[in-house]
């Protein structure tokens, strides 16, 4: 059953100039995603679909970024590309409160816009 689903767009273009800052990359995003966006072609549109994500994943908790830092939600990527969340100790918890087991997303790029969507669940 869903218990909280969450959407979130991002410009690349603001993303490309937040990226010039290294404070902004130190501050929103984790070592991982930080090398990931670093490997990438399009590192802006890369930095933006994984803001998205972490957007999406607070909005669907119904909470904001209160009980979460922005470095507590992790987004991974499977061999494919996929995006993931890597669910840490603080996101499980907050997860637990709503009454969630899982959560899903999918991110999209358009033009200038990222899209990311997160769907939390019980599981059933």
């Amino acid at each position: 059953m869903i218990k909280g689903l969450g959407c979130d767009v991002c410009a690349i273009s603001r993303m490309q100039k937040a990226l010039e800052d290294s404070r902004f990359t130190d501050r929103f995003f984790t070592e991982y995603e930080r090398g990931y966006i670093g490997a990438r072609k399009n590192a802006a549109q890369t930095a933006a679909g994984i803001f998205a994500a972490k957007e999406a994943f607070v909005k669907a908790l119904g909470t904001g970024f209160g009980p979460l830092g922005t470095r507590d939600i992790g987004i991974r990527h499977n061999e494919k590309g996929a995006p993931y969340y890597e669910t840490t100790e603080k996101m499980l918890s907050a997860m637990a409160e709503a009454g969630a087991i899982r959560a899903l997303l999918s991110v999209s790029h358009d033009g200038d816009t990222a899209m990311a969507v997160c769907i939390l669940d019980d599981g059933a």
